[in-house]
């Protein structure tokens, strides 16, 4: 089946060259050149990617990828120029997928879809084999089958790779995860030894998941080896 990507580009000449380059490698291409416009395209069409810029008129990209984020956990790239390490690591955190800098090649941008459509598709198809729809752990329940995550009754908004570190302690709870482990596990890429990465997102699913973030109780951090999930008896 044909994969539909929406692009979010104002500048209408590197929206026409994505699309055509796409189109060519046989994915469906819809174009919106506005933030207003993409999260409307969002809630009346279903999508397998986001290609989302971040400085758009009318609604900024950031607010537009919590837009998205609110309903799916479809993959989102940002495409950006703007490079620092701070605007990359808030992409990520509010839940991008990835993030590729302006000027980027052709040939880098179809490889990095490919790859995050191809993670989400094989994500779905592994998780889908649960056999258990409400995984509790304490007062958190996690519904597999709508991927929401309740405490106490009370939704916990988590981006995608949140919710995929959650469910991946949840559904192995005896296990201890090195870094590494976790990285490929959640990310589906070889790991560099970047640990900020992990380090960022766990520390992001503690403030949401954690009575007290800094005693966490749900993510044990053993020092020098890994995580796992705390023991609730």
């Amino acid at each position: 089946m044909q994969k539909t990507i929406l692009l979010v580009e104002d500048d209408r000449s590197i929206s026409d060259m994505v699309r055509r380059y796409l189109t060519n490698e046989g994915f469906h291409v819809a174009c919106v050149f506005d933030g207003e416009a993409a999260a409307n395209a969002f809630k009346h069409s279903h999508y397998d990617l986001v290609l989302l810029d971040l400085m758009l008129p009318k609604l900024n990209g950031m607010d537009v990828l919590q837009t998205v984020r609110a309903k799916s956990y479809i993959p989102v790239i940002i495409m950006s120029a703007k490079d620092s390490e701070l605007d990359k690591a808030l992409g990520l955190g509010f839940g991008a997928d990835d993030y590729i800098t302006k000027p980027f090649s052709m040939i880098e941008l179809a490889a990095r879809v490919k790859a995050a459509i191809r993670r989400a598709t094989q994500y779905i198809a592994s998780h889908s084999k649960l056999n258990e729809s409400i995984i509790t752990v304490h007062k958190i329940e996690l519904d597999t089958e709508n991927h929401r995550a309740m405490k106490n009754g009370v939704e916990i908004n988590l981006t995608s790779k949140e919710w995929k570190i959650l469910l991946l302690f949840f559904t192995n709870q005896k296990k201890v995860f090195t870094k590494e482990q976790i990285y490929r596990s959640v990310w589906g890429d070889d790991y560099f030894g970047d640990e900020n990465i992990i380090n960022v997102h766990m520390s992001r699913l503690r403030e949401k998941i954690e009575d007290t973030p800094s005693k966490p109780a749900y993510i044990k951090t053993l020092w020098g080896i890994g995580y796992k999930l705390g023991d609730f008896k």
